[in-house]
């Protein structure tokens, strides 16, 4: 995926309100219910709020998938500790073909599915669908292969882990930037 195209995939994405906006009155009470809950360390404060490049992050959701309902709200959680470094926005998979078909998981069309981005939309990386600890979680309760339909928050600690999760992997992903050798040569650190 050449940086051009996926410039213009974040330009036409929408950013967490206006997504979850667009959205059935009561799929954005489901959004709601698991953002008013989901809470960030203030470790995790911290750690992101300390990014110094710039990240796009570009997440191919579902408004009506529970889980983009149980992750998708814990990453604008924590994209809200930077948001002059980290500018996180949403496409609808279902009205976002081509690019769903170039990401597709073990066959499938699975969402959430998050890119992220360079400064200059260079690819960096690709987390899909779910974090480990909303896997073990589901493998736990044996839910099987269908979505959870998220009529409610998660369970206290899943959040935490799963927040935790994110955290990692957008720190994960800011590390990479921070010593990417042709970004160092461009900013001379």
């Amino acid at each position: 995926m050449k940086a051009t195209y996926l410039a213009e995939q974040f330009a036409r994405a929408k950013p967490y309100a206006e997504y979850v906006a667009a959205g059935k009155p009561e799929q954005q009470k489901r959004w709601a219910t698991v953002y008013d809950v989901a809470k960030i360390t203030p470790i995790e404060h911290e750690l992101l709020n300390g990014f110094t490049r710039q990240m796009n992050v570009l997440v191919i959701s579902g408004i009506w998938c529970g889980d983009c309902v149980q992750q998708c709200p814990l990453q604008q959680r924590l994209a809200e500790s930077n948001p002059g470094k980290i500018d996180l926005r949403f496409l609808e998979r279902d009205q976002n073909r081509e690019l769903v078909e170039l990401v597709r998981i073990n066959a499938g069309d699975r969402v959430p599915v998050t890119f992220f981005l360079a400064e200059d939309f260079e690819l960096c990386g690709i987390f899909g669908d779910r974090t480990i600890s909303r896997y073990r979680a589901m493998a736990k309760r044996q839910l099987g292969a269908s979505c959870p339909i998220a009529l409610a928050a998660p369970d206290a600690d899943e959040m935490a882990a799963a927040i935790a999760d994110w955290a990692e992997e957008f720190e994960r992903m800011q590390l990479l930037l921070r010593l990417s050798g042709r970004l160092r040569q461009k900013y001379g650190d």
